[in-house]
């Protein structure tokens, strides 16, 4: 099975709908196309607990509280939003935005302030202490580095980042925009909607912040990347590995739609860009046998040769 125009969206996170395509059941479905953190703890317990809130109008006073308490930020530099697309929509309605590519598809591209996520989605590298932009999303720089944010708020910038990476819970919609400057902060609060934020994740944030541990987390997801990359290459696949939470496969070939046959769903990144390489997310430990086995029969029944070990620089360049 190819993608079709309408299969390739410009995110990832599709599983559910390309299991319906292929007459699968969803749940059977492991999704790798979205990078999720790997070491999370299942949020759904956590939030059953909230389902009382879904009969109050949302109040995020107190979420916000938590969250600007768990990152060392004032709450008043804080604004909890619906994602971390539309923390990325509200701030680029105000300022606009450039970029240099590749990098997130959902970045404006307007003209306007630099744009960077650190690290780079889809490269995986983290930006160098003294590089500069407008706005910075860190979406995935506390799997990267185990800290909440580097700090460039501080500095004049705008800072993005979503939860539902961290918490592995893409459904709740978390996201967040930090801004130290008072008017700016004003102009953007202004552009989000009233009760933007849905009560069950407001309610349940503080819950779900509790037993988070960024720097294990990071040295965990670390250590998983680097049994991906190991997996990865034992196949003879051309990986390159960043400091995210995810591995990137050049030259993939038909990869992505064997997997897919598979019930496994990885990244295409020709929204970046990116024409002939997968985007794969770390799976949790649990889900490497499913993915070695879908590897094994790739190779049994492929009809390409393989693409080839990377070559020495390649390798180099993984963590």
């Amino acid at each position: 099975m190819t993608g079709t125009s309408s299969e390739r969206r410009a995110h990832g996170g599709n599983g559910a709908r390309l299991a319906e395509a292929l007459g699968l059941n969803p749940a059977s479905v492991l999704d790798l196309s979205a990078s999720l953190c790997p070491v999370a703890p299942d949020p759904t317990a956590t939030v059953q607990r909230h389902l009382g809130a879904v009969g109050r109008y949302p109040d995020p006073e107190r979420a916000t509280a938590a969250l600007a308490e768990a990152m060392g930020v004032e709450p008043d530099h804080l604004l909890l939003t619906n994602g971390g697309a539309e923390a990325i929509a509200l701030t680029g309605a105000v300022l606009g935005g450039t970029v240099e590519e590749p990098d997130f598809s959902l970045y404006p591209r307007s003209g306007g302030p630099l744009w960077r996520s650190n690290p780079n989605n889809p490269l995986g590298t983290l930006a160098s202490a003294g590089a500069v932009a407008g706005v910075w999303d860190e979406a995935f720089w506390p799997l990267a580095t185990g800290t909440w944010t580097r700090g460039d708020h501080l500095q004049g910038s705008i800072v993005v980042g979503s939860l539902t990476k961290l918490l592995a819970c893409p459904g709740l919609r978390l996201g967040y925009v930090l801004c130290a400057d008072d008017a700016l902060m004003w102009r953007i609060r202004r552009r989000q909607p009233e009760w933007s934020v849905n009560g069950l994740a407001a309610d349940a944030l503080g819950d779900l912040l509790r037993p988070v541990d960024l720097p294990t987390w990071s040295s965990q997801t670390a250590a998983l990347r680097d049994q991906l990359v190991h997996l990865l290459r034992s196949h003879e696949l051309a990986v390159r590995a960043g400091h995210g939470p995810w591995v990137l496969v050049d030259r993939s070939g038909s990869l992505r739609a064997k997997l897919l046959t598979e019930g496994i769903v990885v990244r295409d990144c020709a929204s970046f860009g990116l024409d002939g390489t997968v985007r794969i997310a770390i799976p949790r430990l649990d889900q490497f046998d499913r993915l070695e086995r879908a590897l094994g029969r790739h190779w049994e029944t492929g009809s390409e040769p393989r693409t080839g070990a990377p070559d020495a620089d390649t390798r180099r360049a993984a963590p």
